[in-house]
């Protein structure tokens, strides 16, 4: 292969190499705690898929100097990341479409991305919610952009108010000889 030919090759490689990661970097900052949490990030989260799809079709052309094992486990790296974006697509375009009517959760952890998949479900962005709150459009993005860390009991039942979520639960006790470390 001509010096002028390895040179293109590298280039399309690192290209890739390249696109891959920053889709990757790109999907992760857009879509924190696995969520897409509104419009903007499922449009964003959209390009990334359109993008790793892309890459996988250019995978064997531009890393074809790699072992046949190296180009298996970055198609899979790639593979993977698709279908996670893909998931979270989904489970967005079911919240928005009102397929959605019960939300679980295990631990009280998981209740800000309960409220946030609430607020999704309820067809609110996060100016109207904000709105329904008396607060500004960047403090409930704040919120959600923490998973409302440092948001009071108070803050987050008022938010369950607000997108008229109705909360049933129960707590488990451990049996008295656990929690009493005996």
């Amino acid at each position: 292969m001509s010096t002028k030919h390895t040179k293109r090759a590298a280039s399309r490689t690192a290209d890739t190499a390249h696109a891959i990661g920053a889709i990757g970097a790109n999907a992760d900052q857009t879509t924190p705690g696995g969520m897409i949490a509104n419009d903007l990030q499922y449009r964003v989260t959209r390009t990334a898929v359109r993008e790793f799809k892309q890459a996988l079709v250019r995978l064997d052309e531009t890393e074809a100097h790699r072992s046949p094992e190296m180009r298996a486990l970055m198609r899979s790296a790639v593979e993977s990341q698709l279908d996670d974006l893909r998931q979270q697509m989904s489970e967005y375009e079911a919240l928005r479409a009102g397929r959605v009517r019960v939300l679980e959760l295990e631990s009280l952890e998981e209740l800000p991305d309960v409220l946030i998949r609430a607020r999704i479900a309820a067809g609110l962005t996060q100016k109207e919610l904000a709105g329904r709150l008396g607060m500004r459009e960047s403090q409930l993005q704040r919120y959600e952009a923490s998973r409302y860390a440092g948001a009071s009991l108070a803050r987050l039942q008022a938010v369950a108010d607000a997108l008229g979520a109705q909360t049933h639960g129960r707590i488990v006790l451990a049996d008295a000889a656990h929690a009493s470390g005996r």
